[in-house]
């Protein structure tokens, strides 16, 4: 016996490839979508981790910044009590600056040289007098250039031969000089010389 299936299955077999089709469809959008949020949950946490870790650099970086507003502050105290200091110290050393010269000035005035006046200004000193011969003078600008340790570059400024009344009638012919010499520190100061400094010439005048 012949049986003859008179059912449209071709449109049966067309629907049920249309309902395999679509429900791959389904599943694949299913898996791009679970793909996609799982990517963006790992995205959102990486996201998070990078904030807290610039939160946690940028709360070091103040307490930097204030460390270092703190060093700054420290060096200008620092800087400033160094100046106070040698504000001090040049007081100091400037208190004792006509005690040392006076000294070196006996010493170093060779005989034969008459010192009248000495004028001081900040750092040079003019010395104004007479002496017998010009090696009286050349003496003297050898001695504070080579041979003191609180003067130092010895600059003649005028030398000139002049009649110079010595006595009640009596005149002798010597030599006015005017020469300038600057004033120096050394780092320790000179020991002051024990005994009776010897006198050089007439005590000198200050103006």
């Amino acid at each position: 016996m012949i049986l003859i299936n008179l059912l449209p299955h071709r449109e049966e077999k067309r629907r049920r490839r249309k309902q395999a089709f679509f429900m791959a469809l389904g599943l694949s959008a299913v898996g791009g979508l679970a793909v996609v949020g799982a990517w963006y949950l790992v995205l959102q946490q990486q996201i998070a981790n990078q904030q807290e870790r610039n939160a946690y650099l940028s709360a070091e970086i103040r307490k930097l910044d204030e460390e270092i507003k703190d060093i700054a502050n420290l060096r200008a105290e620092i800087d400033l009590l160094k100046a106070r200091q040698r504000a001090v110290e040049d007081l100091q050393t400037d208190r004792n600056v006509p005690v040392h010269l006076f000294n070196e000035l006996v010493k170093q005035t060779p005989e034969g040289v008459y010192l009248r006046e000495i004028r001081q200004d900040a750092g040079s000193v003019m010395l104004v007098g007479v002496a017998q011969t010009n090696e009286r003078v050349s003496e003297l600008l050898r001695n504070t250039a080579y041979h003191s340790e609180w003067l130092e570059r010895p600059e003649l400024v005028e030398i000139k031969a002049a009649n110079v009344q010595t006595g009640a009638r009596e005149t002798k012919r010597l030599f006015e000089f005017s020469m300038r010499v600057s004033v120096k520190r050394p780092q320790q100061e000179p020991q002051a010389p024990a005994g009776k400094v010897r006198e050089a010439g007439a005590p000198a005048r200050q103006s």
